[in-house]
Order: structure tokens, then sequence, then C-alpha cells
């Protein structure tokens, strides 16, 4: 394994190929546990949170119906903003990874889940479930890690664009379900030849996302501010603040999860051969924490715990606060990083990256490491196993449909 920062000395030097492989043994042993004791309780928590979120929903967009007063614009368009941002990352973001798959309720099954949002979501969990989280931070191949229009390495090539780079950040930030819209349909890629615009493939998906955007802007630019009357104008400004709140705080969540400093990047050659113990360790070393309450939690929709999601990502994320100690010590007893701080910290630290990875190395980052190489792999590639199909107990038996 090759993290491509440049750094004097590897984070992983001091580990032996058997320490890395007990890793995985350790990992795989606290994901059984915890995936044997799913039941009722996580049934009743994500339906709980489903209920206040529709609940919240609502009610702003009642009260927004009029708001023609002042009042009651600031108060559902408050609401408004805090349901969108509930039902894109504690519900719709984990539902679409399986987590609830376990209680066979169509209702809440990966399959059918459609979110709030421009990206459809059969498009989304293809570039986030089986690329994002398969590749996690390998440049090149995530992309995740700059959405695929910023450097995101010293190691990359500068060139005189990546001055923008702070620009896009945040006009990507703004219209940031849009931005993840095009991204899923690899628009930069597929819109550069007539071959590529032509393929019947392409195509398809381009529909598929015109329609979802439609139905996205008919539902509150339209529908919604037309029930409105005379509040027309003011509830499409809610509508459109409300939308601006939630791409804003989703990028940053994001963003803290995999940019800020302490944070690994990985050559697409380092993941080659890469075993099962590999691959948990990639996921430590490329993601972030964000440290905070109950309520912060719950509004990043556990992503505050990504390093343990990018662990298990398939784990019913209330879960992930009960493992997130037992990961910590599994870092300290391996003499790894646990990079973790409070949200203020984490934005602060991604956009300083942003901000410097858009001007040319300096200093000894201007000195081009060598290129490593890998020595050849003595243990066969491993791929995620698909998710076991646990029994579920009694009581889980009763809260599912």
């Amino acid at each position: 394994m090759t993290t491509i920062q440049r750094k004097k000395t590897s984070p992983v030097a001091h580990l032996t190929p058997e320490d890395i492989e007990q890793i995985g043994i350790e990992l795989d042993a606290i994901r059984d546990e915890v995936m044997a004791s799913r039941g009722a309780k996580d049934a009743a928590y994500i339906r709980r949170v489903i209920a206040w979120q529709r609940g919240l929903e609502l009610g702003s967009r009642g009260i927004l119906l009029f708001s023609l007063f002042p009042p009651a614009w600031l108060v559902g368009t408050a609401g408004l903003s805090i349901a969108k941002i509930l039902e894109n990352m504690e519900i719709g973001h984990n539902i679409m990874h399986g987590q609830w798959d376990f209680l066979r309720d169509p209702k809440i099954h990966s399959t059918k889940w459609e979110w709030d949002n421009a990206s459809p979501s059969e498009q989304w969990k293809h570039s986030h479930n089986e690329l994002h989280h398969t590749y996690t931070n390998v440049v090149g191949r995530d992309n995740d890690l700059g959405y695929g229009i910023m450097r995101v390495d010293e190691d990359q090539k500068w060139i005189p664009l990546y001055l923008g780079q702070p620009l896009w950040n945040f006009v990507n930030a703004c219209f940031f379900e849009y931005g993840i819209a095009a991204y899923d349909l690899e628009l930069g890629k597929n819109l550069a030849t007539k071959k590529r615009r032509q393929d019947p493939g392409f195509r398809a998906r381009l529909k598929q996302t015109r329609r979802k955007i439609g139905k996205q802007v008919l539902k509150d630019y339209i529908i919604h501010p037309a029930l409105s009357g005379p509040s027309f104008l003011h509830t499409i400004a809610a509508n459109a603040v409300a939308n601006l709140v939630r791409n804003l705080w989703t990028h940053s969540v994001i963003m803290c999860g995999h940019f800020p400093n302490g944070v690994e990047t990985f050559e697409k050659t380092s993941i080659e051969g890469e075993t099962r113990g590999e691959w948990y360790l990639r996921q430590m070393l490329g993601s972030a924490n964000i440290s905070g309450s109950k309520a912060m939690h719950l509004m990043t929709g556990n992503l505050s715990h990504q390093i343990e999601h990018h662990l298990f990502p398939d784990m019913p994320s209330n879960r992930y606060h009960q493992v997130a100690p037992r990961i910590k010590d599994l870092f300290q007893r391996y003499g790894l990083t646990y990079t973790t701080g409070p949200l203020p910290k984490q934005v602060a630290s991604a956009w300083w990256k942003v901000i410097r990875l858009s001007l040319p190395n300096r200093g000894e980052a201007a000195i081009r490491r060598p290129i490593e190489k890998k020595a050849p792999a003595t243990a066969a590639r491993w791929r995620r196993a698909e998710v076991p199909t646990t029994p579920l107990s009694p009581a889980a038996e009763t809260a599912a449909p």
C-alpha cells in the first residue's frame, strides 16, 4: 500500500503484513457482532426518524403557505431546510446503502427508495456505493475525491486552471445536488466526443436525470408555490433557500469526511492485489470524523462517524456511535492516527487544502518523489462479500412488516 502524499515517513511503515491482516480479522469480528444483533430497536429508530422528518416537512410546507408574512417565512424555511437535510443524510443516504434492507420493508429498501435530490437514486448508488466505497481516496478512480474538478494531492501535476478551484468548489457547494447528478453522469468524459455523446447508455442516464430534475423543480418551484396563492414568490424563495442550505451543509459534511489534513490519498497501483486487511486499512487512513453532539451526528446522517461508515457502510447508522470507541482503540493499538475534530476545524482544514492545492507546489513538495514500486502481491485480491442474510430475532420479526 502506497500513499501518494509527500511524507518522509509512511503512516503504515511500522505495520507488518500480519498486523494488517489482523486488523481485518478484528474489524470483521466487530462487524459480525453488530450485524447479528440488529433488531426491533433499530427498526424503531429509523421509522421514528422518518416520521419526524415527514412531519417536519409537512408542517413547514404548511407554514410556508403563509410565507407572505416574515415570521411564517423564517419558521417555514428553517423547518424545511432541516427536513431536507434529514431526508438526504440520515434517511436517504443510509437507506440506499442497504442499512435497513434486513427489515425487508419495501418502503425503506435500498432498491425502492427515491430521495429528495436531483440525482436519481439508481445512478447515485452506482457512483457512490460501487465506485466511491470501493476506490476510496484513490486518485483517478474515486470521483468523490475532488469531484473530478479539483486537484487533490501535491503529486498531481499543477496547471493554471487549478487557480480557480476555490471558486469551483464554492459554486459546487451551492448547487451540490446538481453537481452530484453531473458527476454521476460523468459529463466531462461523456460529452468529450460525439461517439460518447451518442452512446445509448449515456443518453438513457441523461434522460433519467433530466426527468428527476424536472420532478424536483415541479415540486419545489411550481406546485408548492402555486398552493400558496398570494405567497407564491415568497414560497419560491423559501424553497430555494432551503435547497441552498441543504446543499451547503451536505457539501461541508462530505468534504470533512475525506479532505481534511491527516487524511491520506492513494495511487491507482497501490490497490493492485489489495487484501481484505489492506482494504480496511485504506478506509481507516482515507477517512476523517467530526466530533460533536447527538444532534450533530443526526444532522450529518452519522457521517460524522465517517471512519466507521467506510469500514461498515451497510451497518445501521445508529450503531456507529456504539462501535466508534472500539475502532478508536484499534487505531491506538496499531499506532495509527484517528483523524477527528469539531465541524468548524474540519471544514477550515478541508477548505485550506482546496486553496493550498490550487497553487503550485512549494518547498519540499515541489521536489517530485520517485515512484515506489509495489512488491508482487502474495495474497489474493479481496472483494467485499455480500451482506449476509441474518435471521431476525422474534422482536425484530414483529417490527418488520
